[in-house]
């Protein structure tokens, strides 16, 4: 006999599936959010929707509409640019602590990570692009020493993931990204501190810019289609 979810459990996994489907674009910016609705999709009663909704309200992944219930909160290029802004402080940080304590453990694992992003690029599929990039920079965060980094990084990873996987584009994916990855491991794995330290800080400030455009865009260009299809007249 299959032992049944505490409420806990139930409200972390509909948390869980809600976030995944924001962060994926199952449920775009500024989606409401129709408690029955969603109760019924997961097959849940809305009692652990509403406190899901809660939680991802606490953590900016929904916002208020008024009277008229919660939203999927919009997606911001301002706020990109300063969770890369914090992590360009921690990135290096934590390359540097890998370079000094973990070069061989570095050297062990970290081709790995590198080939699998690789073939994630050329695999053309944006899930996979987004989830080894986390994985490569997640075992950096490890090799540091300093759980407080990775800890500090992951409250912010999914709204990186978000925005990520809604500029990300399959017909040309970011391989120089693994390129620049290739040189904080090399450095890494050569116990060059202050060659990890800075090559991870610039790869972050220049990776946060490169999002933050591409999301500027991106949303310059939502706007324009919803204003074009307000404009349509009703058939």
């Amino acid at each position: 006999m299959e032992a049944l979810p505490t409420p806990t459990q139930l409200v972390q996994r509909v948390h869980q599936s809600l976030l995944d489907a924001i962060c994926s674009g199952e449920l775009p910016a500024d989606t409401r959010l129709n408690q029955d609705s969603l109760a019924k999709r997961l097959g849940v009663s809305r009692q652990p929707i509403v406190q899901a909704i809660q939680l991802l309200k606490n953590e900016g992944f929904v916002c208020a509409m008024g009277r008229r219930g919660v939203k999927v909160a919009p997606l911001s290029a301002a706020h990109v640019r300063h969770l890369y802004q914090v992590r360009a402080s921690l990135d290096a940080l934590a390359a540097r602590e890998a370079a000094l304590h973990a070069p061989d453990e570095a050297q062990r694992h970290g081709q790995t990570l590198l080939e699998a992003g690789r073939q994630a690029c050329a695999s053309g599929q944006p899930l996979a692009m987004i989830a080894a990039d986390m994985a490569f920079h997640r075992l950096i965060y490890r090799l540091s020493g300093n759980p407080l980094i990775e800890e500090t990084v992951a409250t912010h990873w999914h709204h990186l993931r978000r925005a990520m996987g809604a500029v990300i584009d399959a017909s040309s994916p970011p391989r120089r990204v693994w390129e620049e990855h290739s040189g904080i491991l090399d450095a890494v794995v050569d116990g060059d501190a202050s060659r990890a330290e800075q090559l991870a800080r610039q790869h972050a400030e220049q990776a946060g810019d490169a999002l933050a455009q591409r999301l500027t865009r991106y949303l310059a260009d939502f706007s324009l289609t919803a204003e074009a299809q307000e404009s349509q007249p009703d058939p």
